[in-house]
């Protein structure tokens, strides 16, 4: 079976676009069929104060995998970029984070899995770049499309369109 899913990738540390390319790279080979990437998009940390920007960017896959091996697959190409996993529940600077924002339509609460992103229309950073590749995808909780969710954020950080 032929699986949709969106990813958030996200980089601070180290070359960031050598990070969010490196993903996209070990997503093809190890994930599946990249179908669509946005623009990059430089912002301010979300959650936390640093003074590095992120560079963030969405990419649109097909994959074979369940959602809970997509999930371990995800996590083991972070580990590969050179991610350390942080212990405190607090949010911090990382070389790559690679987020599951939809897997198919699919509603998913688990303990290690939450999907669709329980955070993402409330972030900017991650509705703008899933806006240019999927402007009309409809959340399945929120029951509105991205461009509704964008209209509605009342997240104010600035989003620079890096290419």
């Amino acid at each position: 079976m032929i699986n949709t899913a969106y990813l958030l990738l996200g980089s601070n540390l180290g070359n960031k676009k050598e990070n969010l390319n490196k993903s996209i790279e070990f997503v093809s080979a190890k994930v599946g069929k990249l179908i669509k990437k946005s623009s990059i998009y430089e912002t301010q940390s979300w959650g936390f104060e640093t003074k590095n920007t992120f560079l963030n960017q969405v990419i649109k896959i097909e994959t074979t995998l369940s959602s809970e091996i997509l999930l371990d697959t995800i996590l083991q190409i972070e580990n590969q970029i050179g991610r350390k996993r942080k212990t405190s529940a607090t949010y911090e600077s990382r070389i790559i984070d690679i987020d599951i924002l939809f897997y198919n339509f699919d509603i998913i609460n688990q303990k290690k899995l939450i999907i669709p992103h329980p955070e993402l229309h409330k972030r900017n950073f991650t509705l703008f770049p899933l806006k240019e590749i999927a402007e009309g995808l409809i959340h399945p909780v929120l029951n509105k499309n991205i461009s509704e969710l964008l209209f509605e954020s009342q997240d104010e950080c600035k989003i620079i369109k890096v290419k």
